[in-house]
């Protein structure tokens, strides 16, 4: 499932200094991904524990969605492939894939999950 988010845009998306609310916390599972959409760019949202990371959902060797790999220390696995993204970094930690993917600002608050794509 993929939800889009856009500052004042359709599904009450809100935006609070340059953050757009994507999702509730409880919406993205347990050491697992949530696939929305932030002005038009696809994004993983990810818990690994009790962290929050997001990242370009598309996996930069075999285009395909992150959202619906395996969430496992501190990694996500493209289903397709096995290739595995660090979540801080969005480094690939082993083949196929070569190129990282790119990292957001994530913050939870009151159980919301809000996410930058800017670099400020």
């Amino acid at each position: 499932m993929t939800t889009s988010a856009k500052p004042g845009g359709p599904g009450g998306a809100s935006s609070q200094q340059g953050y757009v609310k994507v999702c509730a916390l409880d919406e993205i599972p347990a050491d697992g991904a949530l696939g929305v959409e932030v002005d038009d760019t696809p994004v993983a949202v990810v818990r690994s524990g009790d962290d929050v990371y997001a990242l370009n959902d598309i996996c930069s060797h075999a285009e395909v969605s992150l959202a619906e790999g395996e969430v496992y220390d501190g990694t996500i696995e493209c289903w397709l492939h096995g290739s595995c993204f660090d979540l801080r970094s969005g480094k690939p930690t082993n083949p196929p894939a070569t190129q990282p993917v790119a990292t957001y600002k994530v913050k939870v608050e009151g159980g919301d999950v809000y996410l930058s794509l800017g670099d400020d």
